[in-house]
């Protein structure tokens, strides 16, 4: 990397808001980019009917579930390269990836594994009244599995570019991923004119098809790239170092079980939501991906603030560090409340564009309409958590998580069973979502405020 590279990176020096748009758009460009790959499965899936979306949604439930193993080795990384990169050890930073890099391997080779041999009694797990959809589930799952190392691997080498500042070339190799996943897309799945479409099974193969081309690219990005974070980055340099191996899993398992059991609770609920049939459970695929357009770049200002504030704690700069979540904060409630304004008026037009279906869209404006309400609760929950996460806090919000997310499938059950029925389910979600962002920030100003009591004294 260039004298005026590592500057441009160097995220303890600099205007911070600056450089926390430096880092932040490119990993919201690329969590944009994780939604389209989502809604462009659902809107070519869509065509073919909305039983075929409920089934790749169902199948994306378990895709989602084993992100919180994925969440292990790239928070690992995250954590311990941007920490090592503001104390100025590169070394350390390395050894902290190549390590990430070896736990990504094994546990995304177990989940891909577990995907392909138990794909039928994963799909049974919904409890589908129509055959055919868990059956189209099971499929997609035996593909998908395949594709689930490669998503491990190319995670970790994202948290790596992230921590060292430059999100910017993870966001380029992952358009150009998307761009092979929406050539593909109707290609596969309705034929695009040459033949017969595979559905269903064309969506998983354009979905792994991308997923190889990103990791091939983000490896050769890592080792061979003008702006890389290190000199060497080779799989055949790696060592195994128990004790960054060690410290790496008490940061991140916290964060992947939080992960795990929010996936696990809300396919709980999910599975209620099925009880109401196809139909039910494809409003509310389609509904999440809608939403997603708030709590993935959510999501991603919160990963772009781990990696700031992992730099400047390395480097002991507190003020930088506070001036930055306030930043952030202002940024991310200005964007959870447009995005509830627009979920709640323009959502029906949104949804019609996926499923246009006049019963479906019906459900999915009401669908849009209720989650509308905790939009700026859970922006501010990310910026929250992103700065407990910066510091290798992570038991405070990964517990606030999932004891939240605990409530969430009894009171969606309860709900469910009145005369709200449906959106009892919905009600639910959002209720214990509101719990979990308040709770959180409460936390975070309660511990900021106890912190600079005891520096004053």
């Amino acid at each position: 990397m260039s004298k005026h590279a590592a500057d441009k990176y160097n995220l303890t020096k600099g205007g911070i808001l600056s450089k926390l748009v430096l880092v932040a758009a490119p990993i919201v460009g690329s969590q944009f980019m994780q939604m389209a790959y989502n809604v462009t499965d659902m809107f070519w899936l869509g065509r073919v009917g909305s039983d075929a979306v409920a089934s790749s949604g169902a199948a994306g439930m378990f895709m989602w579930l084993s992100m919180g193993f994925m969440m292990i080795g790239m928070m690992g990384a995250s954590i311990g390269v941007s920490q090592s990169i503001g104390k100025g050890d590169k070394q350390a930073a390395l050894a902290f990836s190549q390590n990430a890099l070896l736990i990504a391997a094994v546990l995304g080779g177990l989940c891909g594994l577990s995907m392909v041999l138990w794909s039928r009694k994963l799909a049974g797990f919904f409890n589908f009244r129509e055959a055919h959809v868990a059956a189209d589930t099971a499929v997609y799952l035996r593909i998908v599995g395949w594709g689930v190392p490669l998503t491990f691997i190319s995670a970790v080498i994202v948290g790596t570019f992230n921590a060292s500042g430059n999100s910017h070339t993870p966001f380029v190799i992952n358009g150009i991923g998307l761009a092979v996943n929406v050539i593909l897309d109707p290609i596969l799945i309705l034929g695009g004119g040459l033949g017969p479409g595979l559905g269903v099974r064309g969506a998983a193969i354009a979905t792994v098809i991308a997923q190889f081309i990103v990791c091939f690219g983000l490896l050769i990005a890592a080792a061979r790239s003008r702006n890389r974070p290190f000199a060497v980055y080779s799989l055949r340099t790696i060592r195994i170092e128990k004790e960054k191996i060690v410290l790496m899993l008490k940061w991140s398992v916290p964060i992947g079980l939080e992960s795990l059991l929010f996936c696990f609770l809300t396919m709980l609920a999910s599975r209620i939501e099925a009880s109401f049939g196809a139909d039910a459970m494809a409003a509310g695929k389609v509904g999440s991906q809608i939403e997603s357009l708030s709590w993935l770049i959510g999501g991603g200002f919160g990963f772009a603030l781990v990696s700031f504030i992992g730099q400047n704690y390395g480097a002991g700069k507190w003020d930088r560090i506070h001036r930055g979540i306030r930043l952030s904060a202002l940024a991310m409630a200005a964007w959870g409340i447009f995005v509830a304004l627009l979920l709640f008026f323009c959502g029906g037009f949104i949804f019609s564009l996926f499923l246009p279906d006049p019963e479906l869209v019906a459900l999915g404006t009401r669908y849009l309409r209720i989650f509308a309400f905790c939009q700026l609760a859970m922006n501010l929950e990310a910026v929250a958590a992103g700065a407990f996460k910066g510091t290798g806090r992570t038991i405070i919000p990964s517990a606030v998580s999932i004891i939240s997310n605990l409530m969430r499938p009894l009171l969606a059950l309860l709900l469910s069973r009145t005369s709200l029925g449906l959106s009892g389910v919905w009600i639910g979600v959002t209720i214990t979502t509101n719990i979990r962002g308040i709770w959180i920030c409460l936390w975070y100003l309660f511990r900021n405020k106890t912190r600079e009591k005891a520096a004053t004294q």
